[in-house]
């Protein structure tokens, strides 16, 4: 049943990339449309004109035939009757007339000796009889005409072609000019008419044939068309996955040829691009990073000489002079600004290089939280709603980070009190971070997130560095969640964080795509 499934799934496949490739909007379809088209019209054309002219031709050619025959025994054969003769002497001279190399039904019509009308029909009583004559075919052929310099005869021969049961016939007619019998003729034309058939049946096949042939070489013509351009298509899907050494083989000195060569050297153009730009971005990390590096030096040094200074501030002694107070407070609070931002971009210049990793652990929601609040002294300001034993497999020094930076930021930029709550949701963590402020502005709601962005111009010294969301936002990016940002309807501004249960399958596929591309370099 398995190999049977695949065999299905097989020819399903291939069916349905057949007809993927004869989609109507393709190329391919197009060309086998119009050259079938062209072809149906030029055989069609052509198999109408043949069948009109040979129709024609036929038609005439046996027409002339029987009509010259028919004249010729009214002339000699019903021409010698007599003026009034009777009905076997019809009856006799329509059996001679019919005996003609054409085979035609003959009825004589006359008035005998006593003015009665009597008939001769070569096929006998039965036959051909006037019934069989149109009516407007006898009025014709009993019409006397007035003979003058144009007009040598009073009487003319007739004819018509009239269709019974689905037989054509011809039907001709005319007198004996001096008087006497009038003739009527009747000449079946089937054998013709099936020679007619054949040949329609003949250039019917003929153009059927013409088409078949067109579609094969309009499917042709469209492969040896349309494969260059198939391949320049999955060599820009291939360049747009990234795939930048992508080039194509040209050959030949066509259109296509040159679409090839220009691709080609797009596509060198944009790789060098992307190598000098890749360089540059690479150089760029490695300035803040070999930057950061070597700031913490003296910041280190630094922050020792503030220490002192501040404890000499918070000293009961009062040996600090007054004077200089404000100026070292100045400089005890900028060197933890400065402190903070050294740190901010180690840490921003690691997730730029791609080097910053997971370290799982089995958090208890509830008491993470409760432990960043509690170790930044926020308790008093922050609500918590989160019930116990809801536990996740995350990373909690970087659940720390992204706790402190939503929590610090409601704080310092909306209003008390802020409020935590946790909930779960199917395979997902949702902490939403919620304050009592102002909210924030709606042309600001799109950049939140973005390094060194700070809502307000006139504060570019505030003690923020403008990097705390956005380190926030990546390192729910590297657990595989999402923070986004809103304002309540009931006011202030909504941080909403979602974080997966457990990050570890996102670890393990981090670190299967770092293999791969450690193995492929």
């Amino acid at each position: 049943m398995t190999e049977a499934q695949g065999g299905v799934r097989g020819w399903a496949a291939t069916r349905k990339g057949h007809l993927s490739r004869l989609r109507f909007t393709s190329l391919r379809l197009r060309l086998v449309v119009v050259f079938g088209l062209v072809a149906l019209t030029a055989a069609v054309s052509a198999s109408g004109i043949a069948y009109w002219l040979n129709r024609e031709a036929v038609l005439t050619r046996t027409q002339d035939a029987v009509l010259g025959d028919f004249r010729q025994a009214m002339q000699t054969r019903a021409g010698t009757l007599t003026a009034h003769p009777s009905q076997d002497e019809l009856q006799h001279t329509a059996g001679q007339m019919a005996n003609s190399s054409q085979r035609f039904s003959v009825l004589l019509v006359a008035q005998d000796a006593d003015g009665k009308t009597v008939y001769g029909s070569s096929g006998g009583l039965d036959g051909f009889s006037l019934q069989d004559v149109p009516k407007s075919l006898r009025a014709a052929v009993t019409r006397k005409q007035q003979v003058d310099s144009d007009n040598k005869y009073a009487y003319h021969l007739y004819w018509q072609r009239v269709v019974d049961h689905g037989t054509p016939y011809l039907v001709a007619g005319t007198r004996v000019i001096n008087g006497g019998a009038t003739g009527y003729m009747l000449k079946s034309l089937e054998p013709e008419a099936k020679d007619l058939n054949s040949l329609a049946w003949s250039l019917g096949i003929a153009t059927g044939l013409a088409l078949v042939g067109s579609a094969l070489l309009a499917q042709a013509a469209a492969s040896t068309v349309l494969k260059p351009v198939q391949r320049l298509g999955v060599a820009a899907r291939r360049l747009g996955e990234g795939k930048l050494d992508t080039r194509l083989r040209v050959s030949g000195t066509d259109e296509l040829a040159d679409l090839s060569r220009t691709f080609n050297y797009a596509a060198e153009a944009l790789e060098k691009r992307v190598e000098d730009m890749a360089a540059r971005d690479d150089a760029s990390r490695r300035f803040v990073a070999d930057m950061s590096h070597e700031l913490r030096t003296p910041l280190t040094a630094i922050t020792a000489v503030t220490e002192i200074l501040e404890e000499e501030l918070e000293a009961e002694s009062g040996s600090m002079d007054p004077m200089i107070e404000p100026a070292v407070r100045l400089v005890v609070s900028e060197t933890r600004r400065l402190n903070d931002l050294v740190e901010n971009l180690m840490e921003v210049t690691r997730f730029d290089a791609g080097t910053a990793r997971l370290v799982l652990d089995d958090v208890d929601l509830a008491d993470q939280i409760t432990a960043c609040i509690d170790a930044r002294a926020w308790l008093d300001a922050v609500d918590l709603d989160a019930e116990r034993g809801l536990h996740a497999r995350l990373d909690p020094r970087r659940l720390d980070v992204i706790l402190a930076n939503l929590i610090g930021n409601a704080l310092k930029h909306g209003g008390s009190p802020v409020r935590v709550s946790v909930r779960p949701e199917d395979d997902r963590i949702v902490i939403a971070v919620r304050d009592h402020g102002p909210g924030i502005p709606e042309d600001v709601l799109p950049h939140v997130f973005d390094r060194f962005y700070k809502a307000s111009a006139s504060r570019p010294r505030s003690e923020g560095s403008g990097l705390g969301l956005s380190i926030a936002l990546e390192n729910a990016h590297i657990h595989g969640g999402e923070i986004t940002a809103a304002n309540s309807p009931d006011g202030g501004a909504v941080f909403t964080l979602r974080l997966p249960r457990d990050a570890s399958a996102l670890t393990e596929e981090a670190e299967k795509d770092t293999g791969k591309n450690g193995n492929a370099s």
